[in-house]
């Protein structure tokens, strides 16, 4: 069981920085809806379904799998390195909903709108310099889970 909560936990982890990864790319090659919002409208939509369909499940599976772990491996309990990693996790899952997948599906809700005539295109103000941002964030400190799941630094160990 241990194994398995560990490779699910990677799974999900691999997933959902591979999810942030691209949505950094695409958040560089996105052009203004000034200059082409039918373009505008497809790149957020495809950051909308790569926030729906593998960050969300991912972040999803890595805290799901990542407490089961801690809960089921009763050496974890003590582990210092194990609980950091639990309060960065919670971050991490926390951030995902207000700095990604939030912001993702409501500016592809609004382009679509705007592209079927519902709203001004003007009224869209998109800073892809604060979304990028938000995302380098959580990449990083998803990072420093990765590291500290696989280095498992030695911190003091709290008493059971």
């Amino acid at each position: 069981m241990r194994r398995l909560m560990k490779f699910l936990h990677t799974m999900g982890a691999i997933g959902m920085m591979g999810a942030m990864a691209c949505l950094v790319v695409l958040l560089g090659m996105i052009p203004q809806p000034s200059v082409s919002l039918a373009h505008y409208a497809e790149m957020r939509a495809a950051m909308g379904a790569i926030v729906r369909y593998v960050f969300f499940p991912s972040l999803g599976l890595t805290l799901v799998a990542g407490l089961l772990a801690i809960a089921i491996n009763r050496a974890l309990h003590s582990a210092g390195w194990a609980l950091a990693k639990l309060a960065s996790g919670i971050l991490v899952f926390e951030w995902g909903f207000a700095a990604v997948q939030g912001p993702m599906q409501e500016a592809a809700d609004e382009a679509a709108r705007a592209v079927a005539g519902q709203i001004d295109p003007a009224t869209l103000s998109p800073n892809f310099g604060t979304e990028q941002g938000a995302i380098w964030v959580m990449l990083g400190v998803a990072t420093v889970n990765v590291i500290l799941g696989v280095w498992r630094p030695k911190f003091t160990n709290l008493p059971d």
